[in-house]
């Protein structure tokens, strides 16, 4: 498959014994609404809902931090994804949180995943079939298996201040960037890793919520100062938007990128990290 695949292909593959649909729908645990209730209320037909909150790290201090491989291989695993599947992901999130999925399962080992461009926005206002309730759901055999080559911590980030290696690429609103929004966590600083570009998350996309591509989505990175010919980080508030930037970046043909998995959650609340407010 392609990283990208439209509604029209989704539904004509449907049924076929080989994939796999995901529907990896995140919200704020504060915006008054459930994933896993709307994902009942009407799904792609033949969809699993995969918990993004749940699958994370639940012993770290920080937010949505990766989860030991046996914990995400033993999960995916109970939602039928196993060897071999052909992964379609798509999300109804303001955060387009498919991107973490396809991030995750990716670095975890499975071979073959796409995202759903549009999701199931798109899916909907053109009409298609949904599906209601909880499938039943057959064990599949999914390997243990993780490739840490696309993910950074604090002392990579440290180290790239003073070798400018990669370039960071910051998936927050420009106000959170320069530090005149307050950050909506207690006690973590305002503003940004040092040398760092912003590229709001929300400027890969059209209007009606497809993906940039091409020139158009090359020219969002360019705009933002990144040089796609460098090595890249991204990173935002807590992961998850970074992995829309990393996905974006991946649909140019970018091979050399990687997640600050820790992101602003990490950085913003130690004292003793290094931040930048203003423009870039």
């Amino acid at each position: 498959m392609e990283l990208l695949v439209t509604t029209d292909w989704l539904a004509k593959e449907l049924g076929a014994s080989d994939l796999r649909v995901v529907d990896a729908t995140w919200f704020m645990p504060d915006s008054g609404r459930s994933a896993a209730a709307e994902y009942e209320g009407g799904h792609i037909p033949g969809a699993v809902f995969m918990d993004i909150a749940e699958i994370a790290d639940t012993s770290s201090s920080l937010p949505n931090m990766l989860p030991p491989a046996e914990k995400f291989a033993s999960r995916m695993q109970s939602l039928g994804l196993g060897d071999g599947s052909r992964i379609v992901v798509y999300d109804d999130s303001p955060f387009k949180t498919a991107t973490r999925a396809w991030w995750m399962l990716t670095l975890f080992g499975a071979h073959d995943v796409a995202i759903l461009d549009g999701g199931i926005a798109k899916w909907k206002a053109e009409g298609r079939a949904l599906e209601t309730g909880k499938p039943t759901l057959r064990h599949r055999h999914f390997t243990v298996w993780k490739d840490d080559s696309s993910v950074r911590n604090k002392a990579d980030m440290l180290s790239n201040l003073h070798s400018k290696d990669a370039v960071v690429v910051d998936a927050r609103g420009a106000a959170r960037f320069t530090g005149e929004d307050p950050e909506p966590r207690a006690d973590m600083a305002s503003g940004h890793i040092p040398g760092s570009r912003n590229l709001p998350y929300s400027d890969l996309f059209n209007a009606d919520g497809t993906w940039k591509q091409g020139e158009a989505l090359v020219a969002a990175f360019t705009a933002a100062g990144v040089d796609l010919d460098r090595q890249m980080i991204t990173t935002c508030g807590s992961g998850m938007t970074a992995a829309v930037v990393l996905f974006g970046a991946r649909l140019t043909g970018k091979k050399d990128v990687a997640l600050y998995d820790g992101s602003w959650s990490e950085w913003g609340l130690d004292a003793d990290t290094p931040k930048a407010t203003g423009a870039a």
